[in-house]
C-alpha cells in the first residue's frame, strides 16, 4: 500500500452532496481536509446527479423543520460566495385527503417552527394556482412560501468548487476499500483499492447507497440501510398551459399525501414539461442495477392522479422522458448521523440513509458532520432521532404518529 504523503486533519469519503458540503464547512474551520470520491466527480451513479430536488420546510416530523430552514440560509451564502445560483425559489404546496394522518401533522409543525402557511380548501387553491390544481372532494391544501428548486449537480460542483477555493484536496477514482485506527500515533488510516493510503486525524463517510457495504466490510456491522431504485419522470404539458406551470408564475413546489405519494416542481428543467413522479422504488444492489427494469407502478400510479389532479392540463398517456436514482432508505425514513463507535470511538462519524429527502439538507448536514468530526458535538442540533443505535433499541427506528402510513421502501420526496 502507497502512503500518500500528506497528513489531512479530516478525510471525506464520498463526494456527493453531503461529502463536498461537509468539506467545505470543515475548511471554512481551518481544517486541512481530503474528499474522496469512488467514481468521477459529478457521476450520475448515485443520489446527488440530475436536473432538480425540490425544498420545502414543511414535514410530518418535527425535527425537520429548523434544519431546513437553517439550510436553505446556507444554501443563500453559499450562492453569495460562488457568485451564481442554484435554487429557485418558488411556494410550495402540500395536498391530500383531509383525513391524512400526515397531511395533519404537516399542518401542525408549521406554526411552531414558524413558517407561515395557508390553509386552502378546494375553490381557494384553485384561485391561488390559476386552476392548475382540481382538488377531489374530502382534499385540502396547505401552502408556503418556503419552498425552491434546486439544480443538483451544479450544486455539487458549487461546493466542491468552493471547498477547492479554501485549499480542500479533491481525489476522484478512488474506491475506499478499508478504514483502521492508526494504533501507533493515532488518527485513522484510510485505503483504496488502488492501493493509495491515506491518513487522517478524523474520518467522515458519507458514500450514500454503499454505506451499508462499507461499514460492514470495516466493522462487520449491518446498518439497516436499503438502496432503491427509483425512476424519476416528466410529462408534457399541453400546449397553451406552459406559462401555468413555471416558477415565474408562481406554480408550487409540490408533494400530494394519501396513496400513492406523489411529488412534483415547477416546469423549469425542459420547456414544456413537467417533473411529477411517486415516491419509491426498488430495492437493489448499488453496484448491479438491472438498468433495463421498467419502472412499473412508479409510472402507472402516476397517470390517474395526473387525470384527477392536473385534468385537461397535462398529457397523461406516458412520459416523454425518464431518469434513474437512487434512495438509500432506512426503516423509519429517517437519517443516520452519528459517530461510528466501537474501537473508532468519536474519530470516524458516518452519514447516510437519507431516504429520498435528505438533498435540500446537504449545507446543513455538512456542518453538523464538520462540527461532529472536529470538536465531537454539533452545538444547536438535536440529533438523536438520527442515532444508529436506534435500530438496536427498535428495529422499526423512530415511532411516527402516522405510523401506519409509513413504509420502510417509500421516501417523503426526492429531494
Amino acid at each position: 500500500m502507497e502512503f500518500s504523503g500528506d497528513r489531512f486533519d479530516v478525510v471525506v469519503v464520498g463526494a456527493g452532496i453531503m461529502g463536498s458540503c461537509t468539506a467545505y464547512e470543515a475548511a471554512k474551520r481551518g481544517q486541512k481536509v481530503l474528499l474522496l470520491e469512488q467514481f468521477d466527480f459529478l457521476h450520475h451513479l448515485g443520489s446527488s446527479h440530475g436536473e432538480s430536488r425540490t425544498i420545502r420546510a414543511t414535514y410530518p416530523e418535527a425535527y425537520y423543520a429548523s434544519m431546513v430552514l437553517e439550510s436553505y440560509r446556507l444554501w443563500e451564502a453559499a450562492q453569495s460566495e460562488i457568485g451564481y445560483r442554484v435554487l429557485t425559489k418558488t411556494p410550495h404546496l402540500d395536498i391530500g385527503p383531509a383525513s391524512d394522518k400526515r397531511l395533519q401533522c404537516v399542518i401542525a409543525n408549521c406554526e411552531p417552527n414558524s413558517i407561515n402557511s395557508q390553509i386552502l380548501h378546494r375553490s381557494q387553491l384553485h384561485d391561488m394556482f390559476s386552476g392548475a390544481f382540481q382538488l377531489p372532494d374530502q382534499w385540502m391544501g396547505v401552502a408556503t412560501n418556503v419552498g425552491g428548486v434546486i439544480k443538483p449537480t451544479k450544486a455539487v460542483a458549487m461546493f466542491q468548487a468552493l471547498a477547492i477555493r479554501r485549499g480542500v484536496v479533491l481525489r476522484d477514482r478512488m474506491e475506499v476499500k478499508d478504514i483502521e485506527r492508526d494504533e501507533e500515533g493515532g488518527g485513522i488510516w484510510v485505503s483504496a483499492a488502488g492501493g493509495d493510503r491515506f491518513w487522517g486525524r478524523k474520518c467522515v463517510v458519507t458514500v450514500g447507497a454503499w454505506m451499508k457495504k462499507l461499514v460492514k466490510a470495516v466493522t462487520g456491522r449491518v446498518l439497516p440501510i436499503q438502496p432503491l431504485h427509483t425512476t424519476v419522470c416528466y410529462w408534457k404539458i399541453k400546449e397553451g398551459h406552459e406559462k401555468e406551470f413555471s416558477p415565474e408564475t408562481g406554480f408550487p413546489t409540490f408533494a400530494s399525501y394519501g396513496e400513492p405519494h406523489i411529488y412534483g416542481t415547477p416546469s423549469l428543467e425542459f420547456p414544456g414539461l413537467i417533473k411529477i413522479a411517486m415516491d419509491g422504488g426498488h430495492p437493489c444492489d448499488p453496484d448491479r442495477r438491472d438498468w433495463r427494469s421498467g419502472s412499473g407502478a412508479l409510472v402507472d400510479s402516476v397517470i390517474p392522479w395526473i387525470e384527477q389532479v392536473l385534468e385537461g392540463r397535462v398529457e397523461a398517456g406516458k412520459p416523454v422522458m425518464k431518469q434513474d436514482c437512487m434512495y438509500s432508505m432506512t426503516p423509519d425514513g429517517d437519517f443516520i448521523v452519528d459517530f461510528l463507535g466501537g474501537e473508532f470511538g468519536k474519530e470516524v462519524v458516518i452519514a447516510g440513509g437519507f431516504s429520498g429527502h435528505g438533498f435540500k439538507m446537504g449545507p446543513v448536514v455538512g456542518r453538523i458532520l464538520a462540527e461532529l468530526a472536529i470538536h465531537g458535538e454539533a452545538a444547536g442540533f438535536e440529533l438523536k432521532h438520527f442515532r444508529v443505535g436506534r435500530f438496536e433499541e427498535d428495529p422499526k427506528g423512530n415511532a411516527k404518529e402516522f405510523e401506519d402510513q409509513v413504509s420502510s421502501h417509500v421516501s417523503r420526496n426526492h429531494e
